[in-house]
């Protein structure tokens, strides 16, 4: 008779688990689908960004819009490359999971703020982070004329 009453207290007790963090499973997952990463990699930048951070991102990724799944993949790349590694290999890397999700754009002052106030809690320099803009801005400019480039010699 025990043996019953845990196995219902360890069912109601998965299954409370399962629906309270269902909204922020599923915001986590149409990120990470979409860039074909794991769900990991958002997991770890929010247990970075901190509690009330952490919810503003949810309800970020939760809304149904292509530009909040956006804002979403662009915090994630300057987390990712202006947070932990700025190596030219890494920002290509991040670039060409964007480019592949089809979520590739430059950073706009707008998007620096977000992430400016997203990732508070690790107190970044909103000057370095504007260098990081112009950085990553010069680059993906590079990038986009060499693809138009490619796709203009393609044609003749």
């Amino acid at each position: 008779m025990i043996w019953l009453m845990l196995l219902t207290l360890a069912v109601v007790f998965v299954a409370g688990f399962r629906v309270l963090t269902s909204d922020s499973r599923r915001a986590v997952k149409r990120l990470s689908e979409r860039l074909a990463i794991a769900p990991v990699m958002i997991e770890s930048i929010m247990d970075q960004m901190g509690k009330a951070a952490s919810a503003e991102f949810l309800t970020l990724l939760a809304r149904p819009d292509e530009t909040a799944l956006q804002h979403g993949a662009q915090t994630l790349l300057i987390w990712q490359v202006f947070i932990i590694d700025g190596g030219d290999e890494n920002l290509l890397g991040w670039h060409r999971v964007l480019q592949r999700a089809r979520l590739a754009s430059p950073l706009s002052d707008a998007r620096i703020r977000l992430a400016f106030s997203l990732l508070r809690e690790m107190e970044p320099e909103m000057e370095e982070m504007k260098a990081f803009q112009q950085r990553y801005n010069a680059f993906f400019r590079e990038r986009s004329g060499q693809l138009r480039l490619v796709a203009a010699n393609d044609t003749d």
